[in-house]
C-alpha cells in the first residue's frame, strides 16, 4: 500500500500534468485497491484525451506511470487506472455483454466464432468473464495487433 505522502505527490503530479497539457479535467482519486490506485477524471471534451478505440488514454496512462515511477520511492510495485468520463467502465461492460452472447451463440450452434481483434486487455475481460462457463472455452489466437479471441464449445 502506497504512503499518505506517496498518494499526495501522486495526486499533485496528475493534477500538474493535465494543468501542463493546458486540459481542463476534474480529478478524482478512488480508494487504493492492493497496489492499483484508480484515478477517474471528467473532462468536458473526451474523446481528445481517449484517442481511437481507447490508445492515446493508454498511452496516457502509461506515460503518466512512468513519470510517477520516477517521483514516488517506494519498495512496493504500483499501478495507477486512469479513467475518463467512465470510458472504460462502459467499455468493460460491452466487452461482458459481447462475451456472454458469443458464448451463448457457440452453445447454441456447437460452432466456435472468432471475435475481432483487440488488445491484451479487452481480451483479458473476455477470458475472465467466460472463465466460470462450463459450456464454452475461450482462447487468444493469431499475432500482435491481429490478435483475437475464439469462442467453441468445450469438448
Amino acid at each position: 500500500m502506497l504512503t499518505q505522502s506517496n498518494l499526495s505527490e501522486i495526486k499533485k503530479t496528475v493534477q500538474e500534468f493535465f494543468q501542463k497539457m493546458t486540459f481542463e479535467v476534474e480529478v478524482d482519486f478512488l480508494p487504493q485497491t492492493e497496489q492499483t490506485l484508480p484515478i477517474n477524471l471528467k473532462a468536458d471534451e473526451p474523446q481528445i484525451l481517449i484517442g481511437e478505440r481507447g490508445q492515446t488514454l493508454a498511452e496516457i496512462q502509461h506515460l503518466l506511470k512512468a513519470i510517477l515511477r520516477r517521483k514516488i520511492e517506494t519498495e512496493e510495485a504500483f499501478y495507477i487506472d486512469l479513467d475518463i468520463n467512465d470510458y472504460k467502465k462502459k467499455k468493460n461492460e460491452y466487452l461482458r455483454e459481447l462475451a456472454r452472447s458469443a458464448a451463448d451463440e457457440v452453445s447454441l450452434s456447437k460452432k466456435e466464432k472468432i471475435l475481432s481483434p483487440m488488445p491484451a486487455y479487452e481480451r483479458r475481460v473476455i477470458h475472465m468473464e467466460l472463465a466460470g462457463r462450463s459450456d464454452v472455452v475461450s482462447e487468444s489466437i493469431g499475432e500482435g495487433p491481429e490478435r483475437r479471441v475464439g469462442v467453441r464449445p468445450s469438448a
